[in-house]
């Protein structure tokens, strides 16, 4: 089980409560993703260690973004990386990298609603306090933002959920998110675009 999920959920969740657009980090260049391609496709397993290495926050993150607990977040992380090394043959190059682990990802999680549909969604009851550092008013207000997106996040239908994820939480691309959606792009965007006159509606 990975160490300091939470307080990685929280930062990162913070750092997008204004859903106000994406940065444009990427967890590894072009060329590492390339090289991290072929060695993936060749079968090496240390290769697969070091997907996981580098993934596995994200995607974790992207599990709780859609409305999973923490505890199943970690178990469908763990199932997209298992199913992403079985599927490794259908990996083109590392331009594809993150949209064919997120398309994994987002397929895992899918499957998972589709057997549960009765089951809630995460309980806001669920959400940690922002870490310490803070004045105690302020610490106040992000919680209380950051539980109206979350749980304004959750209640999305699926496809705009996905869409805020992929974009806004994972910093995907549009090219990327697309990729990961099965979509194309104008079709993603509009997703987007609805997914947040929704949110703004319901957040404030």
């Amino acid at each position: 089980m990975r160490k300091n999920l939470q307080a990685t959920e929280q930062q990162h969740a913070l750092a997008h409560l204004n859903i106000s657009g994406a940065g444009d980090e990427r967890v590894r260049s072009e060329s590492d993703r390339e090289a991290l391609a072929r060695r993936l496709r060749s079968g090496d397993r240390s290769a697969a260690a070091e997907l996981v290495d580098h993934y596995y926050d994200r995607i974790y993150l992207f599990m709780r973004a859609v409305g999973h607990d923490r505890q199943l977040s970690e178990d469908l992380t763990q199932e997209t990386f298992l199913r992403a090394w079985y599927h490794i043959g259908q990996l083109r190059d590392g331009k594809a990298l993150n949209g064919w682990l997120y398309r994994i990802a987002g397929n895992v999680s899918r499957l998972y609603w589709r057997k549960h549909r009765k089951e809630d969604l995460i309980s806001i009851d669920d959400i940690d306090l922002p870490a310490a550092g803070v004045s105690e008013p302020q610490k106040a207000e992000e919680h209380e933002q950051f539980v109206r997106v979350r749980k304004a996040v959750t209640r999305l239908p699926w496809k705009l959920k996905q869409a805020v994820a992929l974009h806004y939480i994972e910093d995907l691309t549009i090219s990327e998110a697309a990729e990961a959606a099965g979509v194309r792009q104008g079709t993603f965007k509009s997703r987007l675009n609805r997914a947040l006159n929704a949110l703004r509606k319901n957040v404030g």
